[in-house]
């Protein structure tokens, strides 16, 4: 079967699975006299992508989807993405809701044949984004690429999304599939703010792997992004790699692993705040493991040296050089690349400027026990059953319950969604029935008069 014959095959799937076709929202005209959308989902990596597709076969067509990044470079993919392949097994479905034709196991074998599918073991990431690219063309999900969002405030009774050229678009309700960093930043440790610009880089930023050659790169994290730069500075020929772990050992276990069953990803969202804080608390504090082929591509190399234990307490210039300061003594470095994971900074995100101040967090609502204390942890947003934004202070911003963050900070409230493979065959149906439940409840009195009205007589009595 070829690629085509594939296309024809999904939308043949998804005209057969339509039911109920009805279309059930009425167009709203936003404060301008131009047309609104239902929803608009800022993000098309596959969180993005699948929440448009599963808003389409509710019948909620009225979206669009917008990304930042040029066609194709949606994701970490093939920008930031430093892994050989997926860490999840090649079984795994998402983005297809579903659908047979549309999983990743279908556009695999109509690419390259069973056989190859079967010799399988891990998914090249570069075949993963070229999966996604005919998911969205499969689909026809509407993005419009190269716009950055910049603002989301209230006019009217809609939202309005404003981007970096201050085009203003409408929606009723907006979808923040922003990936990693969608509710805050990057992290950079405190000690290596003193650095100089060119010698220390995030895990996102575009390294000059060319300018590795002959240098001595330090990492710091261990976690499976960490050696995945690690892996890359080796291979790029850097003289010597050394990875600084905070832990006295590894985290070799892999949470993620034990959760992936449909009672915790249907149902973890349904508990109260004190089992679901319990969970997540304990899963994110153990941190994402690393597979084995993470360590092996590491540890073949002889110039690699792994430093459990060495938390970095000081960062200075010296002759020329980066010296860290750990408990297991200095560490020279040319380059130092903070593998370091995710802040929690509303502040930090544009769109989120208007209502920043407003949005509930976990430690706002909940009060865990003295051991399962976390301050990092109640940064993160107290989100509702829709993943829609809670005010801290009621009747404040009353419209950012039509906000919905679907990302790695939905992860305390609803455990993994947006922000892994595992859970999305749950999570985005989660999502999608939130928002057409909100868009079907707003508009309560037109159906209920939409009803009374009906009058259209199913037989003739002869």
């Amino acid at each position: 079967m070829s690629l085509d014959t594939l296309r024809v095959r999904v939308r043949d799937e998804i005209a057969r699975t339509a039911h109920p076709r009805a279309p059930w929202l009425t167009p709203r005209t936003g404060p301008d006299g131009e047309p609104a959308y239902d929803v608009i989902v800022v993000g098309a990596g596959q969180s993005g992508l699948a929440i448009a597709f599963g808003l389409m076969r509710a019948q909620v067509t009225n979206v669009l989807v917008l990304d930042r990044a040029p066609e194709g470079l949606e994701g970490p993919w093939l920008t930031y993405a430093r892994m050989r392949t997926l860490r999840s097994p090649k079984d795994f479905t998402g983005p297809d809701l579903g659908l047979p034709a549309l999983t990743y196991q279908s556009w695999h074998e109509a690419r390259y044949g069973a056989e190859s599918w079967d010799a399988l073991d891990l998914i090249p990431r570069e075949d993963w984004a070229a999966y996604l690219a005919f998911v969205r063309d499969a689909t026809g999900v509407p993005v419009e690429n190269g716009v950055t969002v910049t603002g989301i405030a209230p006019a009217g009774g809609l939202l309005a999304v404003t981007d970096a050229r201050g085009r203003v678009r409408h929606a009723r309700k907006v979808v923040l599939a922003t990936g990693q960093e969608g509710a805050g930043r990057w992290a950079l440790p405190e000690a290596l703010s003193g650095l100089p610009a060119g010698r220390v880089s995030r895990t996102d930023d575009a390294i000059g792997v060319a300018g590795l050659r002959g240098t001595r790169v330090a990492v710091i994290g261990a976690g499976a992004s960490a050696f995945d730069n690690a892996a890359t500075a080796l291979e790029s020929g850097a003289a010597e790699v050394t990875l600084l772990c905070r832990r006295a050992a590894a985290q070799v276990v892999q949470p993620y692993r034990w959760l992936t069953f449909a009672g915790f990803l249907r149902h973890l969202g349904d508990l109260d705040d004190a089992w679901r804080w319990r969970f997540m608390s304990a899963v994110m504090g153990l941190r994402e493991g690393f597979p084995q082929a993470t360590w092996d591509r590491c540890a073949r190399h002889p110039n690699f040296r792994f430093l459990p234990g060495a938390p970095v307490r000081a960062a200075r210039m010296q002759d020329g050089v980066v010296v860290l300061d750990t408990p297991r003594g200095a560490i020279a470095a040319d380059l130092v690349i903070a593998a370091t994971g995710i802040a929690i900074d509303y502040a930090a995100r544009p769109e989120l400027l208007a209502f920043a101040h407003n949005i509930a967090t976990w430690g706002d609502r909940y009060t865990p026990p003295p051991e399962e204390r976390d301050d990092r942890l109640a940064a993160y947003p107290y989100l509702g059953d829709d993943y829609a934004f809670i005010e801290r202070e009621p009747g404040l911003t009353p419209w950012i319950k039509d906000i919905h963050l679907f990302g790695i900070a939905s992860t305390v409230s609803h455990g993994p969604s947006g922000s892994s493979i595992n859970a999305m065959t749950t999570a985005v149906p989660r999502l999608v029935s939130g928002l057409t439940r909100g868009l079907f409840v707003a508009d309560l009195d037109r159906h209920w008069a939409d009803f009374r009205a009906y009058d259209v007589p199913q037989a003739v009595l002869r």
